[in-house]
């Protein structure tokens, strides 16, 4: 699978210095010219792209994750997490299917790949994974604590609205979703086995 990385909506610029680097965000800045003619510090961070996976059960339910971080509130949401620095994207999504939930799939649809914040340059990889089946229990980060739980696929779009729901970056999409029957079709389509 040939998975291409979204642009951003506001590309660092080869002028950009790294002025921090932290266990998670970098921080660039640079010389910005304003229209006025005057010069201006932007500023920009940057992270690792992380990887979504919503597996669809052989029942045909999506299978979902509670989880507990540190400092978090808690959360329900797909399984996922960060792409390993020089990491292949869909073996990313493998890997994090495999570590949070124990199971693994035998097709990956990638259903969308977005930078959802201008400022931060990150992508995101969201993927519908069928043919799943439990080959192993959850091998968890120290930092989570994770419970699955199975739900239809209108479960699925209602969890999805609610404010305990992390992946917002579906959010729209569930949204068109419900206002064109068109669009409800072919999402139902992709979540279907």
């Amino acid at each position: 699978m040939d998975i291409k990385r979204p642009a951003s909506k506001q590309p660092l610029p080869e002028n950009a210095k790294k002025v921090f680097s932290g266990t998670l965000f970098d921080v660039y800045q640079w010389d910005q010219k304003m229209y006025d003619g005057s010069t201006v510090v932007f500023e920009k961070l940057k992270r690792p792209d992380t990887v979504t996976v919503f597996p669809v059960l052989p029942d045909g339910r999506i299978l979902l994750t509670k989880q507990e971080q540190p400092g978090k509130a808690p959360f329900i949401g797909a399984a996922g997490g960060r792409v390993d620095d020089g990491e292949d994207i869909l073996a990313a999504a493998k890997r994090e299917l495999l570590e949070e939930t124990g199971y693994e799939a035998g097709n990956f649809d990638l259903w969308m790949a977005d930078q959802p914040i201008s400022k931060v340059e990150w992508a995101v990889y969201v993927f519908i994974a069928k043919g799943v089946r439990k080959v192993a229990e959850p091998h968890l980060d120290a930092g989570e604590k994770i419970e699955l739980m199975s739900v239809s696929f209108d479960e699925f779009l209602r969890l999805a609205t609610e404010d305990h729901f992390i992946d917002k970056e579906i959010l729209a999409r569930v949204h068109e979703a419900r206002l064109d029957p068109n669009k409800m079709e072919e999402l139902r389509r992709r979540f279907s086995l």
